[in-house]
């Protein structure tokens, strides 16, 4: 009796174990609840032109509301808020910030008050998202007419010069149905979808607009372990320029940039009952040459980017 009845404690203890080993990793939102989800990054990139170090410092401050509206056994629909966008950089010396807390002016002369009228409107509008329960966005539902809304008096851009068209093509691809999945998926997008026990590895790919310049990135995870319902993750990311990347058209220069390359860590903590971010920590280097062309001339123009990012749920 008493053997039997050490068996069975040994066997309970195992399947408590084997209970800590593994866990389902997918999204998994209550119906109708708010989660509030906060990203702060910093970024610094030094280019070096005939000979000058140029360095270019920035951060980037998002928060996002999360709300499951709509299930089905293959994906869910998302109600999406960015609450707060807000942005500060500093280009040797001179500075241009916007926010969405301000209404902005997008008739003004100033760069940061045209994209500050921009974001002060996304914030305004609600972005209804299809996505998968590995996180990854699949399809901005109402991006027409998220679009025409935010977008309808652009016209009225009074910026001049080479400035200009850069902004307006900033101000379009901001609202664009590709950067909004880029932003949701920086939140969202890290889990396999399925069951993973400790040691298990599963990979994200995806091809991202940054500046203008379309990186393919591809991230490797590691489920490192379980403690209570949290899921300690590390993830390490390659980062390089797309095969026969478009280049970068900007104050009547043609800009390439195939060669750029770098590598992304960062250690994450999940919260297994819904499958969002409670904490991930990363740091990011990239670096590579830039051709730089234009009527008359051409240079290269070396490049390096050092980035960290913290993403945590706030709510």
């Amino acid at each position: 009796m008493k053997k039997n009845f050490l068996t069975g404690i040994t066997f309970l203890l195992c399947i408590s174990v084997m209970a800590q080993n593994s866990a389902t990793l997918k999204l998994n939102l209550e119906k109708n609840k708010v989660y509030r989800l906060k990203s702060v990054s910093e970024q610094t990139i030094s280019q070096t032109v005939n000979g000058n170090q140029q360095t270019v410092e920035s951060s980037v401050d998002y928060t996002l509301s999360l709300k499951m509206i709509d299930l089905t056994p293959d994906f869910m629909i998302a109600e999406v808020h960015f609450d707060t966008l807000t942005t500060n950089t500093n280009t040797m010396g001179k500075t241009v910030s916007f926010s969405s807390t301000s209404e902005g002016n997008i008739k003004s002369s100033e760069m940061g008050d045209v994209m500050s009228c921009i974001m002060n409107r996304l914030s305004k509008n609600a972005v209804y998202v299809k996505m998968d329960f590995t996180g990854k966005p699949i399809e901005i539902v109402n991006a027409n007419m998220l679009s025409d809304m935010i977008l309808k008096d652009t016209s009225s851009i009074a910026l001049t010069g080479p400035t200009a068209a850069a902004v307006k093509k900033q101000v379009a691809n901001t609202v664009g149905p590709d950067n909004l999945k880029t932003m949701i998926g920086s939140f969202t997008w890290c889990l396999p979808g399925k069951q993973v026990s400790t040691g298990d590895n599963w990979n994200v790919t995806e091809q991202v607009n940054s500046g203008g310049m379309i990186l393919d990135i591809k991230t490797a995870y590691h489920l490192n372990g379980i403690n209570g319902n949290n899921a300690n993750i590390s993830a390490e990311a390659t980062i390089k320029a797309a095969e026969n990347a478009v280049p970068i058209q900007s104050g009547g220069a043609t800009v390439t940039y195939d060669n750029l390359q770098g590598l992304s860590r960062s250690t994450l903590v999940i919260d297994i009952r819904t499958g969002l971010t409670a904490e991930n920590k990363g740091e990011t280097h990239i670096s590579g040459t830039l051709g730089v062309s234009a009527p008359g001339f051409s240079m290269q123009m070396p490049m390096d980017i050092k980035g960290e990012s913290k993403v945590r749920t706030i709510q």
